[in-house]
C-alpha cells in the first residue's frame, strides 16, 4: 500500500510550481500542462489526463478559476468550486500538480512553466491553443487529445435536470 500524499501539496500557487518545474528539469524530468474547468470530473476527463500523461514525466493541470469558468460556461457555472475541483484532480495519481489560474487563457501560466508538452482536448487548432506557439518555439509538443463522445459536462447537467422518461429518479 503507497502512502497517502497530503493532496494539498499537489495544489500549488504559480509561484511554488515555477519552483518545482525548474527543479523537475533540472532532475531531466520532462513536463505537460493541460488545462481547462473539470467542473464535473467525467471519464472523457480521466480518459484525457490519462493520455496527457503519458506525454512526459510530469503532468500539471492548469484549472480555470470559479470566476474564469464563469466568464467561459455562463454564471450558473461552475457547480463545483475552485477547490473542489483542484482537490479532485489533485487525488488522480496521473496528475502530479494543479495550480489555479483566472486569466482569460492559461497562456502566461504556460510561458512561466515552461513545459516540454502542451495537451489539450477536444477538437482545436495547433494555432487557437493558448501558449501553443511559445512551446513550439522552444521545441516543445502541442499534442491535441480527441473527445470522448458521450461525455461532457454540461450534458451531465442537462441530463440531471430532465425529467426522467418513465417519472422516476
Amino acid at each position: 500500500m503507497r502512502p497517502a500524499q497530503n493532496l494539498q501539496t499537489k495544489i500549488l500557487p504559480l509561484s511554488d510550481l515555477r519552483q518545482k518545474a525548474a527543479e523537475w528539469h533540472r532532475q531531466g524530468k520532462t513536463i505537460a500542462v493541460t488545462n481547462g474547468c473539470f467542473d464535473i470530473l467525467h471519464a472523457g476527463h480521466i480518459a484525457s489526463l490519462t493520455e496527457a500523461a503519458q506525454h512526459a514525466d510530469v503532468l500539471v493541470v492548469a484549472l480555470n478559476s470559479d470566476s474564469s469558468v464563469r466568464q467561459l460556461k455562463g454564471e450558473s457555472r461552475p457547480v463545483n468550486d475552485e477547490q473542489a475541483r483542484a482537490t479532485v484532480l489533485s487525488a488522480l495519481g496521473v496528475v502530479d500538480a494543479v495550480v489555479i489560474f483566472s486569466e482569460p487563457t492559461p497562456r502566461d501560466l504556460i510561458v512561466a512553466l515552461q513545459p516540454d508538452v502542451l495537451v489539450k482536448g477536444g477538437d482545436y487548432k495547433v494555432e487557437d491553443i493558448a501558449g501553443a506557439k511559445e512551446v513550439l518555439e522552444r521545441g516543445g509538443k502541442v499534442i491535441i487529445n480527441p473527445i470522448v463522445q458521450g461525455f461532457s459536462t454540461t450534458s451531465i447537467i442537462e441530463k440531471m435536470q430532465s425529467p426522467p422518461a418513465n417519472g422516476n429518479r
